[in-house]
């Protein structure tokens, strides 16, 4: 017997858990994508989704995943030659490093390691010893994914500013937006990068690009620019085909506006203090649950840790056997240890990741905290007591 039957709970950090109303809205035949209520529809997106980033400048949407529009943001502004620096907080940092590297971009790593966030005045003591403003640009992830760490952003942008550096500050909100707060204008952030899969509970293949006047102008004296990942003809068409540089996503867009819609109705504010109130939920169940065993949160730092994903490490000989255990008799899929492997375990097999970005709420999560401390009980993993009286407290006190 298994008593997984029934509607599970996809609980990894993306694809996120879909709104009835979204897939609803999804549901309907091809459109006209010349003219009619497509056209319309697709221009009243863009304001809302500036909003949510925080921003009064230009958007840009790619049929693609967040890979794509790391590419896509960096085609816009650097060419092969040019040098970047990226701190990095995670495996998504450096991925986005990759991409830079298979464009012919030099990359000036700084990895801050797997457990806590990016350190703005190592940011700033690399770009002060560049006397030469060599460094075009700073890759910066918010929140990486991989170790549910989450970088000041704002405070890098500081820390550029006081040593005089003229870089782009170009950052990774893939994991974040519409989870954590984020004020792209008001943190002097040039490229935003996002997707739709996460925070904006859409279906994963669509993407976006937010550059303000500082990235265009540097866009302007690029000499030259892939034709589809290049953002001018995107922002600003002459023809509705041109913003998605051929056929447009028609789909993920009639879901893109209820999800908008979902998100204007609740209020931005009110959206990032739900998701603080349910990860605060998840924390204090995680700090019970290591009176007692091997259970811990990767992150130790309070002010460094995300609102969207907590990264877990358990022991390499409990991980997998939980996880598992929770998808195949309860119904409740939690994230791999994603890029957390080490030398003692290869496969990652002793961390996992509790997914709370988008669609979620307090019953939901309670019930994840509930079916994670039963796996641990059901598999003689030794864990502390309270953890579900804990997280009951955040949320009453919320």
């Amino acid at each position: 017997m298994t008593l997984a039957h029934g509607q599970g709970y996809l609980a990894i950090p993306g694809p996120s858990v879909m709104p009835e109303a979204v897939l609803r809205a999804m549901h309907r035949g091809a459109p006209n994508i010349y003219e009619g209520e497509l056209i319309d529809l697709t221009h009243g997106l863009l304001p809302d989704l500036k909003m949510v980033a925080g921003t009064a400048h230009d958007a840009a949407i790619y049929i693609g995943n967040g890979h794509a529009v790391w590419e896509a943001s960096l085609a816009n502004v650097l060419s092969a030659g040019d040098k970047v620096l990226v701190p990095v907080a995670g495996s998504f940092g450096l991925g986005w490093s990759d991409v830079a590297a298979g464009r012919g971009i030099e990359t000036d790593v700084v990895d801050f390691g797997r457990r806590g966030a990016i350190d703005p005045a190592r940011v700033a003591e690399a770009l002060a010893a560049d006397k030469d403003h060599k460094i075009k640009a700073v890759l910066a992830v918010h929140v990486d994914t991989s170790t549910s760490a989450k970088s000041d952003i704002a405070a890098i942008r500081v820390a550029m500013d006081a040593v005089g550096h003229p870089a782009l500050l170009m950052a990774d909100c893939i994991a974040s937006l519409g989870c954590d707060r984020f004020e792209m204008d008001a943190w002097g952030v040039d490229v935003m990068v996002a997707a739709s899969q996460k925070g904006l509970m859409v279906p994963p293949g669509m993407a976006f690009v937010f550059f303000n006047d500082r990235a265009q102008a540097v866009r302007a004296q690029q000499e030259r620019v892939s034709k589809y990942w290049d953002w001018v003809p995107r922002a600003n068409p002459e023809f509705y085909y041109q913003l998605f540089c051929g056929t447009a996503p028609t789909h993920h867009l009639y879901g893109l506006r209820v999800a908008l819609d979902m998100i204007k109705d609740e209020g931005l504010e009110a959206v990032w203090r739900r998701h603080e109130v349910l990860a605060r939920t998840i924390w204090a169940a995680g700090d019970a649950w290591a009176t007692g065993g091997p259970f811990e949160l990767n992150i130790p730092d309070v002010a460094a840790r995300s609102h969207a994903v907590t990264s877990l490490r358990i022991g390499k000989e409990h991980g997998t056997r939980l996880r598992r255990w929770c998808q195949d008799q309860a119904g409740l899929t939690l994230g791999i240890g994603l890029g957390m492997s080490t030398q003692d375990d290869p496969k990652g097999d002793g961390f996992f990741r509790f997914g709370h970005m988008g669609h979620v709420n307090a019953q939901m999560i309670l019930g994840m905290l509930a079916t994670v401390q039963t796996g641990m009980r059901v598999l003689d993993i030794p864990h502390g007591s309270g953890a579900l009286e804990a997280a009951a407290d955040v949320i009453a006190s919320a």
